[in-house]
């Protein structure tokens, strides 16, 4: 757990907020505590979705469902209030590691441990699809280890079985790369046995310390889990015929859970587990980890600091975005956020704002508050959740052709945005309608427009939006035409990074012109050759363009961060 910064809420709803659990793609989650003393996980929606209607009606939906699961081996939702001004929910907290965490610091578990997993998570997931809901997001890191067994968590992006395929349009990626289903992949259908190709995968991982779809970026574990078989590993006898008959490629041909937890404990998961389930270090590590939840008092609660105005999530390696306006234009933005209650009720608890408010030459940007969540924490450098490249490389290009379905491509996961479509309203050019082209020799050391200038951050496609590539970060400082421009910093679905040096070409009110090379230091997987790339002002964004077709002409439209 990380202390508060200074620009997070100290109270959400009626809970106490102690430190934050993690972050992801959909906001952040915290550790809360409420006045009679409970300790909750309270998981905030990033701000800008609270936006968009279509993403309320989506979350108001699963917070819904969510409240349907119980279980030995599922977190409650206790608490949730999806129409505060940002949407939050409150479920059980257990302490103990996630199990990414778990097998990243000390190995795969032993035998009787696996067989205890699969078998709480398979009655998990009975007991689920009895509802006629679908998790959708089966991963190690979805997975708790604690004293009283395996608990499955983060329902959000579960979904009734029947809903429709408009609430998939948010932007979020419904699944991880690597423990997503084939037909998750392939847009087909999707139904409980997802579920159980994904449980398959876990299972795997838990035994081995490795995933059974091994590779270096989102397109290659996409590729392997659609065409090739796992890798299995040391996995023998009857667990490995298990775990294959649940990563086979038919759906129909899968295990339904029930027989999954019969195959792996005949008088039930409770018994596995009621015998001792977690090796010792793992027992000793839980148990100094409630000790210490016990012991653990909020800090004195102080007012947020501000923050610059930002955009769409990036994932579990971005920054915070920021909560939406509230307070009249051009007046001191209120501190209050409407609490849990029945609809319609009047707030009852407040989110601390910032301590400065928003400068009044934009009274239109909304006060500085960074909330947002997500139900696990990435694994610190050199840990299994490393950042991973957006550069495709030309051989997994080759490798994406291959999954093509007629002339639409099948890795659809996260649907298209505007990027290269103007918007209307200002632009950052606006600022700085007055400067020329510059042209080398020019030696104006502040050729570059002001309004251009700073982090930007968006979400980037490639192959014509038929490849999500992750985010790409874009940071540009004052230079003249030949001289460094600033760097590119690419973090793909998966985690891993490649960083670029922009070089400035020409620049205009309208258009810089640069050119990209792959920094020194990159992993193998980055793309080093050179590619220009146009970025243009998009109302109050930056769109990115780039001609490498070895990367997929990858696109995105930014928003400015700092």
């Amino acid at each position: 757990m990380q202390p508060l910064d200074v620009d997070e809420p100290t109270t959400v709803g009626p809970y106490r907020l102690l430190g934050r659990l993690g972050s992801g793609g959909m906001g952040r989650v915290y550790l809360g505590r409420s006045s009679g003393g409970r300790t909750v996980a309270v998981k905030i929606v990033h701000p800008h979705f609270a936006l968009d209607e279509e993403f309320r009606a989506r979350f108001r939906r699963e917070v819904d469902a969510a409240r349907r699961v119980g279980g030995s081996w599922t977190a409650p939702v206790l608490d949730a209030d999806p129409d505060a001004r940002v949407p939050w929910v409150a479920t059980a907290y257990a302490a103990g590691p996630s199990l990414s965490a778990a097998i990243a610091d000390r190995g795969p578990l032993p035998l009787h441990s696996v067989r205890a997993l699969g078998a709480g998570l398979a009655e998990a997931l009975a007991a689920v699809h009895e509802l006629g809901l679908v998790h959708r997001d089966v991963k190690p890191s979805n997975v708790l280890l604690t004293l009283d067994g395996p608990l499955l968590i983060d329902f959000g992006i579960a979904r009734a079985t029947d809903g429709t395929a408009s609430l998939t349009s948010t932007g979020v990626s419904i699944g991880s790369p690597g423990y997503m289903s084939p037909e998750q992949i392939l847009g087909k259908g999707v139904t409980g046995a997802a579920d159980v190709f994904s449980l398959g995968a876990v299972l795997a991982y838990a035994a081995t310390g490795e995933p059974p779809f091994p590779g270096d970026s989102s397109a290659a574990l996409l590729y392997k889990v659609v065409h090739e078989e796992p890798e299995l590993g040391s996995l023998t006898g009857d667990l490995r015929e298990l775990v294959a008959a649940c990563l086979g490629k038919d759906p129909g041909a899968r295990p339904a859970p029930g027989e999954v937890a019969r195959r792996l404990a005949p008088e039930g998961a409770a018994r596995l587990v009621a015998g001792g389930w977690l090796p010792g270090a793992l027992v000793e590590q839980v148990s100094r980890g409630a000790v210490q939840l016990l012991n653990l008092e909020a800090g004195e609660e102080q007012p947020s600091g501000p923050v610059g105005f930002s955009n769409p999530s990036v994932g579990e390696f971005g920054p915070p975005p920021v909560m939406p306006s509230v307070g009249p234009s051009g007046s001191a933005p209120s501190p209050v956020m409407p609490s849990v209650g029945p609809s319609g009720s009047a707030p009852q608890a407040s989110v601390p704002e910032p301590r400065d408010a928003a400068p009044t030459v934009h009274p239109q940007q909304p006060g500085r508050l960074s909330v947002s969540v997500a139900a696990t924490s990435a694994p610190g450098d050199g840990g299994r959740g490393r950042k991973v490249s957006c550069t495709v490389a030309l051989a997994v290009a080759g490798a994406l052709a291959a999954v093509t379905v007629g002339s639409v491509f099948v890795f659809d996961l996260l649907p298209g945005d505007d990027n290269g479509s103007d918007a209307a309203g200002g632009s950052p050019s606006s600022s700085a309608s007055s400067s020329a082209s510059s042209e080398p020799g020019d030696g104006n050391p502040t050729a570059v427009p002001a309004a251009y200038l700073g982090t930007w951050e968006g979400r980037a496609t490639g192959l014509g939006g038929s490849l999500p590539m992750g985010t790409f970060r874009v940071t540009l400082h004052k230079a003249d035409v030949g001289e460094e421009l600033g760097t590119l910093r690419q973090t793909d679905p998966v985690g891993l990074v490649c960083n670029d040096v922009l070089t400035l070409k020409s620049v205009s009110a309208k258009e810089i012109v640069a050119t990209s090379v792959g920094a020194e230091g990159n992993h193998a997987g980055c793309s080093q050759a050179a590619a220009t790339v146009r970025i243009t002002p998009v109302g109050d964004d930056l769109n990115y363009r780039s001609d490498s077709a070895e990367s997929g002409n990858p696109t995105a439209r930014m928003s400015k961060i700092n």
